[in-house]
């Protein structure tokens, strides 16, 4: 089979006016000329724009963090300046915010590995595995099934079980300032 050349832009441009002339004195000419440009099959519509996600409230995030200030300091802790303290300090601030932190996790959440291998150990993902819930890292190419080191399990929340906010509760106040009388 044999390809014709494209004609260059002048020669378009030429061939455009000529068109445009004849068009208009020729109403015969015209109607071939719009026959070209009338789909024969219905136009197919243009896809549609995904929904947004419905955005979500921020309480339940400003909630856990409330959680986390009580029970952990989490947010003393991360906004301290601690270049200052001895790493002796900073293990011992660690410790309290660590058990903390695991306190409210364990009230509050039921968390579950993703992957149940141990660390360390070859995987094999098959076509069709979860890439939301499994992140494939370093030269990644072709399809799966991909074979690998398990590098992190992973984690995922199986049930969450934060407290009902109060009507009225203003979630953003993590720590009330305190006043001493």
């Amino acid at each position: 089979m044999t390809t014709t050349p494209q004609p260059t832009f002048l020669r378009r441009l030429s061939i455009g006016w000529r068109a445009l002339m004849t068009a208009l004195s020729s109403p015969a000419f015209a109607s071939r000329i719009e026959a070209l440009h009338t789909p024969t099959q219905p136009a197919i519509a243009p896809p549609q724009t995904p929904a947004p996600a419905p955005r979500l409230s921020s309480d339940a995030a400003l909630q856990l963090l409330e959680l986390l200030q009580r029970e952990a300091r989490l947010v003393d802790f991360t906004q301290e300046d601690v270049r200052a303290y001895s790493d002796a300090d900073l293990g011992a601030a660690a410790r309290v915010v660590h058990a903390g932190c695991c306190k409210v996790l364990g009230e509050h959440f039921t968390i579950a590995p993703v992957r149940t291998e141990e660390e360390g150990s070859r995987i094999r993902l098959e076509a069709g595995f979860d890439a939301r819930a499994v992140r494939l890292t370093g030269n990644v190419v072709g399809q799966a099934p991909f074979a690998g080191t398990l590098v992190h399990r992973g984690w995922r929340a199986t049930e969450v079980r934060l407290p009902q906010l109060a009507p009225g509760h203003d979630a953003s106040v993590l720590a009330q300032a305190e006043v001493e009388l």
